[in-house]
């Protein structure tokens, strides 16, 4: 616990510094990838038809992609664990829900969410805690809700995960059937996934993979 507790304070007080930076770079990212939108489409429309239909942007960061989801008509809300990020997130889009709070201990009612988006910010887990984080999205989703899981892949599968260099906080890749089978088994199953190959602009020359899963 005492290991968590460190490491979650690291990374929010990491994130909380560079967060007005982090906003302008990442602000308009989403109109120029047309993956991604499609990918993030697909998911609003599954999320939508379980539970009460709404979805959870955890690691919603500065709010972006919480708005984007909104704007499909899909009934989202923000989660972050860095204050700074939400305040930013609330000053951007004053129409939307935003809520500090931890991916480890959600204050969402079990079982009622239609989805939950994971949009790489499982990267700064330790590997050993993400079942932990696992079963919490298991927990707030609707039977027949759906996740989607963003994350940087490995290049080895006989290492499960890889540490990396991230400008912000330490973090892990991983291989992307190591990760769907953690899905698994903690009651998450893959239904489709989508890989973006890096190209020769990308500082990180790392595969990006979209798992989406769903609860049994």
């Amino acid at each position: 616990m005492v290991e968590h507790d460190d490491a979650f304070s690291a990374t929010r007080e990491a994130y909380d510094t560079v967060a007005p930076t982090y906003a302008r770079m990442f602000r308009d990212t989403l109109r120029d990838s047309p993956l991604d939108r499609a990918i993030l489409g697909a998911f609003a429309e599954v999320a939508g038809a379980s539970g009460d239909g709404r979805v959870a942007d955890l690691g919603c960061g500065p709010g972006h992609v919480t708005a984007h989801l909104h704007e499909s008509g899909t009934a989202a809300f923000g989660v972050d664990a860095s204050p700074t990020m939400i305040e930013l997130a609330r000053q951007a889009y004053p129409g939307l829900r935003f809520d500090v709070g931890s991916m480890a201990a959600l204050d969402i009612e079990d079982g009622t969410l239609g989805g939950v988006l994971s949009r790489w910010s499982v990267i700064h887990t330790p590997p050993h805690e993400l079942p932990a984080i696992l079963k919490e999205f298991h927990r707030v989703l609707a039977p027949g809700g759906h996740l989607l899981i963003g994350f940087s892949a490995g290049d080895d599968p006989s290492r499960p995960t890889q540490v990396f260099d991230h400008t912000v906080a330490p973090a892990y890749r991983w291989w992307p059937d190591h990760l769907s089978a953690t899905l698994r088994e903690n009651g998450l199953a893959e239904v489709a996934r989508m890989v973006r190959e890096p190209q020769p602009t990308d500082r990180r020359q790392f595969q990006e993979i979209h798992l989406l899963a769903r609860k049994a």
